[in-house]
């Protein structure tokens, strides 16, 4: 396989030369990204090819990908400008694919137009949940979850910021007024991600800075903070293994990281971790710097944050193949268990993975979109991008499985024993452990724990410009040119909202805020925001505004999960987790019943926004209750943004 960055014979825009990014795969087939740019550089004859392997094919191609859009300057966020339409970019980061959050990203997140760093997050955060199931089975929800709700939810969202060019509150009077409260409560989810997701990455930066000596603190049981039984089993074989054996790396994060030994539980989670004080304010302060002035700040940043993950990702990919016994590791990856499909956790996961990797219902897609060309092709967007994230999803399974794989050989166990961790256990305990007894362990665990810092801070940066532009849109007169002190404000709620997971027992609440905070309450929102549109809004109209971006129609498929196929799933996942609340625990902690009774308020807190603004909608609009209604589920058409002035208002039906 090889690649190659030429110019397409199409122009499209007067002085914007049309630039496409060829991926000539195995078999001859190929595909091309096209991306506009108003000073791209003379890319005639730079043909590169470069040999690689299955594997490490669509990291390469993101990476490129990438690297064409950063090198010319351009914000795939943003798009190119009509003439004489004023951007809505100046205060926006770029590229549109930072979410992260989640991506992210993340995390957070975001995701867009053109592969990025959201996709790599599973390679961490997203991948640890699904350690436990493995992919011959998990593949199946999660292709149908894809396939039917995270891709047309993803394009969906959109065609709406981009039609409308505003973010997820002020967004609902161009849609259904009635339904406004859905930005509100995405605003909030957004806050509860920021207390919780921050204080992961200032775990790592943690790590990070532990990283940097001879030997790794968590390769011995040498240390102050080792107990008796702590068990370093590597390179022994007369080491029995008990039910109360604990790591050298279990020990350091649980003891030296955490020093969760100091908290009781919920009921004392005792005080905070000056060390993990300090490294959230660094977290935080760099977030601050990289949204306070927009793209002007933060689009330099990017070159870090978009970048260095893949590269990351591609040696880490490279050294796990290498270990002993990761051929293990991808067995039982590919492996069917056909049983697993009965089980209602492996269906919440796969959701959770799409939405939390492709980022519907965050809001991240309203705002990032609604800087985008009127008549940028989101279509085109929504399927590249949601094709390479899935294809980045999968591939870097095989990173997380052969180091699997190569611990299980270590421990003489089985694979699934192995990977019964998850989340931050799989994170910060068994992942560094197997870079602790790796040749090099020094530089991988460096860049493991950098690669994941950049993702978060991308997932945050995401996360955050979404509730950025969603209040400040809303509130104009009053944020207009105040986005330094927005931003400011912002960030000191963030960060004083976050001072409780940094406790001796802040790891509990971590659990708290992620298992309850952005849960079954961000799918319960896009679930409403699916209705709000397919439904109130309108799926003509809808179609209608489409086609005036576009120049086509959405076709029936789309259609069809809009209306229905994508909310019956959502119903059925928000449901069946509802139903099917397996205890919360984090180690050998039993959450006690009334923390779960917290968790609960914490998911409704946000949820109740959307009830609550439309009783506050019906009772101060004026008029009959037939009148009333009438009014709250209609657009308001003096609303429409600029470029929609033109595009008349189909009928609902």
């Amino acid at each position: 396989m090889g690649y190659k960055c030429s110019p397409s014979k199409n122009e499209d825009v007067m002085n914007n030369a049309n630039y496409s990014v060829n991926y000539v795969s195995w078999g001859g087939c190929a595909y091309s990204v096209r991306f506009f740019s108003k000073t791209p550089p003379d890319l005639r004859g730079a043909g590169c090819p470069l040999p690689c392997t299955p594997m490490v094919c669509v990291v390469l191609c993101s990476i490129l990908a990438e690297w064409c859009l950063l090198s010319r300057g351009w914000d795939s966020s943003l798009g190119s400008q009509e003439a004489g339409t004023p951007s809505r970019g100046s205060h926006l980061r770029a590229p549109l694919t930072r979410s992260f959050p989640k991506h992210l990203t993340n995390t957070s997140q975001p995701a867009g137009a053109v592969p990025g760093g959201r996709e790599v997050t599973t390679v961490t955060w997203c991948s640890s949940r699904c350690a436990p199931h493995p992919a011959g089975a998990f593949l199946i929800p999660y292709t149908l979850m894809a396939v039917f709700g995270g891709v047309p939810l993803f394009y969906m969202e959109l065609a709406l910021g981009q039609f409308h060019r505003t973010g997820a509150i002020p967004i609902w009077k161009r849609i259904c007024p009635i339904f406004k409260g859905i930005g509100f409560a995405i605003c909030i989810i957004g806050l509860y991600v920021s207390f919780y997701y921050n204080t992961i990455i200032a775990w790592a930066l943690y790590y990070f800075y532990s990283s940097f000596s001879g030997t790794l603190p968590w390769a011995s049981c040498d240390n102050p903070w080792n107990t008796p039984d702590c068990t370093n089993y590597f390179g022994k074989s007369n080491v029995t293994w008990t039910n109360f054996s604990r790591s050298p790396a279990e020990e350091f994060y649980t003891r030296k990281v955490l020093e969760i030994q100091k908290s009781g539980g919920l009921y004392d989670i005792g005080g905070i971790r000056w060390q993990l004080l300090l490294c959230l304010f660094l977290i935080f302060t760099i977030v601050y710097f990289s949204l306070w002035k927009g793209v002007k700040t933060s689009g330099k940043v990017v070159w870090v944050t978009a970048t260095l993950p893949y590269i990351v990702l591609l040696i880490l990919l490279i050294r796990g193949a290498t270990l002993p016994g990761a051929w293990r590791g991808v067995v039982f990856y590919l492996r069917p268990d056909w049983g697993k499909l009965l089980s209602t956790a492996v269906w919440v996961d796969a959701a959770a993975q799409i939405f939390f990797s492709l980022g519907p219902g965050f809001g991240v897609l309203l705002a990032l979109a609604s800087y985008n060309h009127f008549h940028n092709n989101c279509y085109r967007d929504a399927l590249v991008t949601s094709a390479v994230n899935c294809l980045t999803s999968f591939l870097s399974g095989f990173v997380i499985f052969t180091v699997l794989g190569y611990m299980a050989e270590m421990r003489d166990v089985e694979v699934e024993d192995v990977a019964r961790d998850k989340g931050p256990s799989l994170l910060f305990i068994t992942y560094p452990e197997a870079i602790a007894n790796m040749v090099g362990s020094t530089f991988f665990a460096i860049i493991f724990f950098l690669m994941m810092i950049t993702l978060g801070l991308d997932s945050t940066f995401g996360g955050l410009e979404a509730v950025i532009t969603a209040v400040m849109d809303e509130y104009p007169q009053v944020l207009a040119g105040r986005r330094e002190l927005f931003v400011l404000g912002l960030i000191t709620v963030c960060f004083l909202g976050s001072l409780s997971t940094l406790t001796y027992g802040g790891a509990y609440v971590v659990k708290l805020l992620e298992e309850f905070g952005a849960g079954c309450s961000i799918l319960a929102v896009v679930l409403l925001e699916t209705i709000a549109v397919s439904w109130f809004y309108g799926i003509q109209r809808f179609s209608h505004d489409v086609k005036a971006m576009l120049g086509f129609t959405p076709g029936l498929f789309w259609k069809l999960c809009w209306v229905a196929i994508s909310p019956a799933l959502l119903a059925f996942i928000v449901i069946s987790s509802l139903l099917d609340q397996p205890p919360l625990t984090f180690f050998d902690y039993q959450y006690p019943e009334w923390s779960i009774s917290v968790g609960f308020l914490i998911g409704a807190s946000s949820f109740i926004c959307i009830p609550l603004y439309m009783v506050y909608k019906l009772v101060w609009t004026p008029g009959s209750l037939k009148q009333r209604l009438a009014v709250c589920i209609r657009p308001e058409k003096t609303t429409r943004a600029p470029q929609a002035e033109g595009v008349g208002m189909a009928p609902v039906l």
